[in-house]
């Protein structure tokens, strides 16, 4: 095929595979179930009175739906194209494919397609349950064509960059970070073109159609609307119908754009420069075996050992902690990540104030969309750096070499999460500042502040102590990080989802319980695949169906203004969680070392 041996292998195993059917059937049911739920909540709080009501309803679904669909394919087709290139590097396979005769085309293109072959056949699976809405009224056939297309679109240029990112970084958590911060820029330009950050019009046209052209989040909103609204809001650049139409030009340009420079440049990357030995480690490496050599003859001769001028560090009583702090072990490119996590704080800190400026008594909803992004960003930066402190000691082959030694399981678990935290502690501690500056700003109580501050770190917590049990239950690096990185992704969109179903058809929040039943249902079961595959203990049962039935209850306190209520739900909620994979996680390294109990740790 013209994607080489890799695609081709691909094509041919991953029907094979029971996880892809498995996959699409659950999609495909959750979003037939999201459906299902939003019905039930609209019949139960309003009265359908005509089918103009009916069609009004099928035109929410079909918006809340759409950018459901564009969320799952952008993620996981950014992460799944770059953990697979990733997890190659870690392997040591990548520099094998790269002795064959496979061309630079081949190769770049065979990974992304592989990559994005379940990513784009659950966009496809969807297609017809969006065809049904169209029964409902209000939404037109080309509206559902340009929403998958643009899923599609979005989700190629969001795998080229991820492969782009892979070939170029040389450890797994470097490629998933700057992967994940691309996104986030991509769809940080989009809206503030659309606040008008950069003037109300660019090159003759209102920065609003602009943004509209070049945010996938901001198309498909765009792709959701008729004809006759796109011309009513605004002139669509290049003469097109529908700014998402312009969206999938730029968008097919931007993956070219991607692809050929991973084209050009994945022999000049790779093998990475930190696989080839340098000239001062060589050296390095002639003089400490000079100076082993002296010191062995001087003891077999029964002299003084000589004093030898050798750079030494000193280990920490916790070796695994001094690892991660006092060494490069993820890679000497982590100062331009941080870097960049720091010109998207700025930015989020920049919209924030621009919002506070522009109005006196600004709502909930744009304070919420300057700083929500980057505290969701923060949490899954923490939960990818702590899963891959796992699987990259497993793919490196040093997890087995750990397993014997003497290290006890406190110092084993205890160092990789205090290790993940420092290493993200820009991610933990710059969303603080911004809830401070919004009590500076008099936009919260100092006791809201308290709430906030609390409720951040108990997800922090969460979120690292997920990685790490997730890492340690799944012997495939891939498994791993798509399962961790994936409950926090559905955690969160889980929220939002409800959040717009709540306000979009408002009631009576506190008697939504029996419409959202079978959807907390449903994420209690993935929450206990997810955290119980191996080990499903009594308490992660109660963690996994607890957990969703209690942030339904910690939303509709927020909704109502309950604040407290919201803080010691969630406390207590994944706090418990958090506990009851940490206790599995210590007993499990110590069964793994060969020991019956962990007491002596």
């Amino acid at each position: 095929m013209f994607a080489g041996p890799v695609f081709s292998r691909e094509v041919v195993s991953a029907p094979r595979r029971p996880r892809l059917y498995v996959a699409r059937v659950a999609y495909v049911g959750a979003l037939l179930v999201l459906l299902s739920t939003a019905w039930q909540v609209l019949t139960g709080t309003q009265t359908m009175r005509d089918a103009g009501d009916l069609a009004r309803f099928g035109v929410t679904s079909f918006q809340l739906l759409a950018p459901l669909q564009l969320a799952v394919a952008l993620f996981f087709a950014a992460l799944t194209s770059a953990g697979a290139v990733a997890a190659e590097k870690d392997r040591r396979t990548l520099d094998l494919l790269l002795l064959t005769r496979l061309s630079n085309v081949e190769l770049v293109l065979g990974k992304l397609l592989s990559s994005l072959l379940a990513v784009l056949s659950l966009v496809l699976a969807a297609l017809p349950l969006f065809m049904l809405v169209t029964l409902l009224g209000g939404v037109a056939f080309v509206q559902v064509g340009r929403v998958v297309a643009v899923a599609a679109a979005s989700a190629v240029a969001a795998g080229s960059l991820g492969t782009l990112m892979a070939f170029w970084r040389e450890k797994t958590f470097q490629s998933l970070a700057t992967t994940l911060l691309g996104v986030m820029l991509w769809l940080g330009v989009g809206e503030a073109l659309m606040l008008g950050v950069f003037g109300e019009e660019l090159a003759g046209t209102a920065t609003a159609a602009w943004a509209e052209a070049i945010s996938p989040l901001r198309a498909t909103l765009a792709a959701t609307r008729s004809f006759t609204e796109a011309d009513a809001v605004h002139a669509v650049p290049g003469g097109f119908a529908n700014p998402a139409d312009l969206y999938l030009v730029i968008a097919t340009g931007l993956s070219l754009l991607l692809n050929g420079l991973a084209i050009a440049l994945v022999r000049v990357w790779n093998p990475s420069r930190e696989a080839r030995p340098t000239i001062a480690e060589a050296e390095d490496e002639t003089r400490l075996s000079a100076a082993e050599h002296h010191w062995r003859l001087a003891e077999a001769r029964g002299v003084a050992s000589p004093e030898i001028l050798v750079n030494t560090r000193r280990v920490w009583d916790n070796p695994i902690l001094w690892r991660e702090v006092r060494t490069w072990a993820y890679g000497r490119k982590m100062l331009l990540l941080r870097l960049a996590y720091l010109l998207l704080f700025a930015a989020s800190a920049a919209a924030l104030h621009w919002t506070l400026s522009a109005q006196r008594s600004p709502s909930v909803a744009p304070v919420a969309s300057a700083i929500v992004p980057l505290f969701v960003l923060s949490l899954v930066l923490v939960n990818v750096q702590s899963v891959t402190a796992l699987t990259a000691e497993r793919d490196a082959r040093a997890l087995d070499l750990l397993l014997v030694t003497d290290l006890t399981p406190r110092e084993f678990i205890f160092g990789k999460l205090a290790g993940a935290l420092y290493n993200t502690k820009e991610m933990v501690l710059l969303p603080m500042v911004l809830c401070v500056y919004l009590a500076v700003a008099e936009q919260i109580s100092i006791e809201n502040l308290v709430y906030l501050l609390v409720g951040w770190l108990v997800m922090v917590a969460f979120v690292c102590m997920l990685g790490v049990h997730c890492g340690m239950n799944y012997s495939n690096s891939r498994a791993a990080i798509a399962v961790s990185v994936g409950t926090v992704f559905f955690l969160f969109i889980g929220v939002a989802t409800c959040m717009r179903i709540m306000v979009a058809f408002s009631g009576s929040f506190q008697f939504q319980l029996q419409p959202f039943l079978a959807f907390m249902v449903g994420g209690g079961v993935g929450l206990l695949v997810a955290l119980g595959w191996r080990n499903a203990s009594i308490a992660i049962w109660i963690a996994a169906f607890t957990c969703p039935f209690f942030t339904f209850y910690a939303l509709t306190s927020f909704l109502l203004n309950y604040t407290l209520a919201v803080l010691l739900v969630v406390g207590a909620t994944y706090g418990f969680a958090t506990a009851a994979m940490l206790v599995p996680a210590l007993g499990e390294f110590d069964v793994a070392t060969g020991r019956t109990t962990g007491d002596d740790g």
